[in-house]
């Protein structure tokens, strides 16, 4: 009798909770690269939609069957399929325990008033209506409106008043979200590093599991949306249109938090990536020149639900970069270890455009020999001190240099002391662990030539202008160390006096000098 009871109380209260309910949703997904007049096409609209689709059918738990990609369509088309979806959510509504949810996406060109779908438009109070109107019990409206720019292209419209898309007659259902890429007065962008729109990455991103802050396994509206604002304002501060805000308008009356996606790899389909704190990672399917598939910010540690597979990863850290390539292996989590990556120090995170850093520096101490010149029989051997400063695009080098050589006859012996400045600018490739670069300079040496012979010799001290072009390969040995080999070919504008009759002249010499250096950058 008491069991009874119990089985009784747990009906009753599944029946007026949402354990009596079945979820079935339905979303709506639009992109348009081709705008009107002069808008310049855009790139990733279309993916961008694509993209979406794949997340929500992947992690939303939307069939596919209930998931409508819209692409290069004209206004009436979307406007048809918003009507068509709309009667089949009234009939799923319909049935008893059912709740339903409709999501509505759009990428492409758009102004303040309007969708421009190629030639035609849908005016945003139109969609609204279409998406306010639903019967579902939850109704979310995305949209991420562009205009084209260069390799971050502005997406937006032509400047008209504003139209609040929050305005209108009460909520028909227990929930309404409006979200938009930007305000009202700013653009939206796309990044060709990306393949996509900042915001789209964000958002897809997010629904992967970067937005999961408690790391309960479920994504919410909330942290999806506070995901993708903080991710969206991150990375557009560094874009030359300039920050973009999404903006956002929430109606969840009623309703606890709603849930957009979950972060399991409870299926051969999924697998993990889990990150630690503190470390932003870029992820990339198969290799670093793969499509990015998510980003995780550093705000802490994180899981991503991804497709069983190979992914390059980059961490960006405070002084570092990290790279390689991870496994990710259905029905299990694996964690990321910035550890069992390679670093990618100083220089090479600047070269990379990674963290905060503009410039590296760096000094190094080695020996060298040159080959000899026409003021001396011997080579010239020394040592150098050199500093160098790393930019993302080149390098310069400043180096100092000595170096002692002579020569020998029956009537005199002479040594030359040469003290050489040079400045270089150089291109730099990083081959894993290795940094190899060419370049290009110039400088002065001054010669100070002491005799030793029996008459009157007096010392003589000249200087020379120099070019060359020179060939560097170091290799990196710690957090800091590395060491170095260089190769450079020179050219030497020597003031030389034949005979002691005659006066100098200049003379070129040609003169190949190596060396090998010990540096730490910082």
């Amino acid at each position: 009798m008491r069991l009874a009871v119990w089985l009784l109380a747990l009906a009753l209260w599944c029946v007026a909770s949402p354990c009596s309910a079945r979820v079935q949703r339905f979303a709506v997904l639009v992109g348009n690269n081709i705008g009107q007049g002069d808008d310049t096409p855009l790139r990733y609209a279309e993916t961008d939609a694509r993209k979406v689709a794949e997340v929500l059918r992947d992690v939303g738990g939307f069939e596919p069957a209930e998931i409508v990609v819209l692409l290069g369509e004209n206004a009436d088309s979307v406007r048809r399929t918003l009507i068509s979806v709309n009667d089949r959510i009234r009939a799923a509504a319909s049935l008893p325990d059912t709740e339903t949810l409709l999501l509505v996406y759009f990428s492409g060109h758009a102004d303040a008033r309007s969708l421009r779908l190629g030639r035609s438009r849908l005016d945003l109070s139109e969609l609204a209506q279409l998406v306010r109107g639903s019967a579902a019990t939850f109704r979310m409206l995305i949209l991420d409106a562009c205009r084209s720019g260069a390799l971050t292209r502005v997406k937006g419209g032509r400047s008209v008043p504003a139209f609040d898309l929050t305005r209108g007659g009460g909520l028909r259902g227990e929930g309404l979200a409006f979200v938009t890429a930007s305000s009202a007065n700013e653009d939206a962008q796309e990044s060709d590093e990306l393949r996509g729109s900042f915001f789209t990455h964000a958002l897809v991103s997010g629904l992967l599991g970067a937005a999961d802050a408690d790391r309960d396994g479920s994504v919410t509206l909330e942290e999806t949306y506070r995901y993708a604002y903080d991710a969206t304002l991150r990375s557009t501060s560094r874009t030359f249109a300039g920050i973009q805000h999404p903006s956002f308008r929430f109606e969840t009356r009623g309703q606890g938090s709603i849930v957009l996606s979950h972060v399991q790899a409870t299926s051969a389909s999924r697998a993990v990536l889990s990150f630690p704190p503190g470390t932003g990672f870029l992820v990339l399917r198969d290799g670093s020149d793969g499509p990015v598939v998510a980003e995780v910010l550093a705000d802490g540690a994180r899981d991503l639900s991804l497709r069983p597979g190979t992914y390059f990863v980059r961490g960006r850290g405070a002084d570092a970069l990290f790279e390689g390539v991870v496994r990710a292996e259905a029905f299990s989590t694996t964690r990321v270890d910035p550890s069992e990556l390679d670093r990618v120090e100083y220089a090479r995170l600047v070269r990379k455009g990674g963290g905060n850093r503009q410039v590296s520096q760096g000094l190094e101490a080695g020996l060298l020999g040159r080959t000899r010149l026409s003021n001396s029989e011997d080579p010239c051997f020394g040592a150098a001190l050199g500093y160098r400063l790393e930019f993302q695009s080149l390098s310069l080098a400043f180096d100092g240099s000595f170096c002692r050589s002579g020569f020998e006859n029956r009537a005199l012996s002479a040594r030359t002391d040469e003290y050489a400045f040079s400045l270089g600018v150089e291109h730099t490739w990083d081959i894993s662990r290795w940094a190899v670069s060419l370049g290009i300079g110039g400088g002065m040496a001054i010669h100070h030539q002491s005799f030793d012979t029996r008459g009157n010799a007096p010392a003589r001290v000249s200087a020379s202008p120099l070019a060359f072009l020179s060939a560097r390969a170091s290799y990196a040995l710690g957090r800091r160390w590395f060491a170095a080999l260089e190769l450079r070919g020179e050219s030497h504008l020597l003031e030389m006096q034949k005979r002691a009759t005659l006066p100098s002249e200049p003379t070129l010499a040609e003169a190949l000098r190596a060396g090998t250096a010990v540096g730490a950058q910082f």
